[in-house]
C-alpha cells in the first residue's frame, strides 16, 4: 500500500501518457451473428471488451469469435452472436444485455476485465458485478454454461511501461482471484485459464491486443474448455497449425 502511494504520481503520469500516445485500432469488421457448420446445434453468445470485439485484426473471421466458431463448427451447427465493445467494463455488459431478446443459449463466453484493471475497479464491486451478470445470464438465456476468460497478465503487455505494467498486472491478478472465488460457488460457470507468454507474435502492433495468431491460440483454449465442460469431441486434425500466421 505504501509503495503504491509513493508511486501514485508516476503511475498517474504514465497512465495519461499511454492513453495519449497509444495506437488506437478499430474493432474487427464483419458479421457479429451467424450460423456455421453442421451437426447438433450449439447456441453460443460471446460477451466482452475490445479484445472480444476483435481489435488487432481486420475481420471477425480472424478474431476470437470467428476462430472459436470455426473450431466448433467442425462438429456442430453453431448459432452464434457477439456483443462486445471497446472500453467496456464488467458493469457495461449488464447494460449491453438489456436490449437483447430473451432466448436460450447453450454456452456464453465472457472476455472482460482489462478496462476494470486500468480503471481500478474495486474487488468487491467486481465480485458483485460478476454475480449479477451470472444471475442475469441464467434468467434471460436458459441457464447456459458460462466460461469466464482470465484477464491476461498485463505486466507483459509491450505497450505498458514500468512500473505501470507491474501495477496493472497485480490489479488484474486480484480480479482473477476474485473471479475464481465467485465461480467456485457457481456450478454452471467456470474460469478459462490461458497460458499467456510475452512472445511478441501473440500481440498486434498496438502492444495491447492479440494478433491473429494470438486470437487463434486464445480460441483454442476456449474451445478446449467448452469441449471439456460440454463433452464436445474434438474434430480430427484440430491442431494449432497456422498459429503464427
Amino acid at each position: 500500500m505504501l509503495t503504491t502511494i509513493a508511486l501514485a504520481p508516476l503511475l498517474a503520469w504514465q497512465g495519461r501518457r499511454v492513453r495519449r500516445e497509444a495506437l488506437r485500432l478499430p474493432e474487427a469488421g464483419g458479421a457479429r451473428t451467424g450460423v456455421e457448420g453442421e451437426g447438433s446445434p450449439l447456441r453460443l453468445l460471446l460477451l466482452g471488451d475490445s479484445s472480444a470485439a476483435g481489435v488487432g485484426v481486420a475481420d471477425q473471421a480472424d478474431a476470437l469469435a470467428g476462430r472459436l466458431v470455426a473450431r466448433l463448427a467442425a462438429d456442430h451447427r453453431v448459432i452464434w452472436r457477439l456483443e462486445a465493445g471497446t472500453g467496456d467494463r464488467l458493469a457495461d455488459l449488464l447494460v449491453r444485455l438489456d436490449p437483447l431478446a430473451r432466448e436460450d443459449f447453450d454456452a456464453v463466453v465472457v472476455a472482460i476485465g482489462v478496462n476494470d484493471a486500468t480503471a481500478r475497479t474495486r474487488v468487491a464491486a467486481w465480485r458483485d458485478g460478476l454475480r449479477r451478470l451470472l444471475a442475469d445470464l441464467r434468467a434471460r438465456f436458459g441457464d447456459p454454461l458460462v466460461l469466464v476468460c482470465a484477464i491476461p497478465p498485463m505486466q507483459v503487455f509491450p505497450a505498458l511501461p514500468r512500473p505501470l505494467a507491474g501495477w496493472l498486472g497485480m490489479a488484474a491478478a486480484r480480479l482473477n482471484e476474485a473471479t475464481h472465488a465467485v465461480l467456485a460457488h457457481e456450478p454452471r460457470a467456470h474460469p478459462v485459464r490461458f497460458d499467456f507468454d510475452p512472445d511478441p507474435r501473440w500481440m498486434c502492433e498496438d502492444g495491447f491486443h492479440p494478433s491473429a495468431a494470438g486470437y487463434h491460440r486464445w480460441a483454442g483454449a476456449v474451445a478446449d474448455a467448452l469441449r471439456e465442460r460440454m463433452a464436445v469431441a474434438p474434430p480430427e486434425n484440430d491442431s494449432d497449425q497456422g498459429e503464427s500466421s
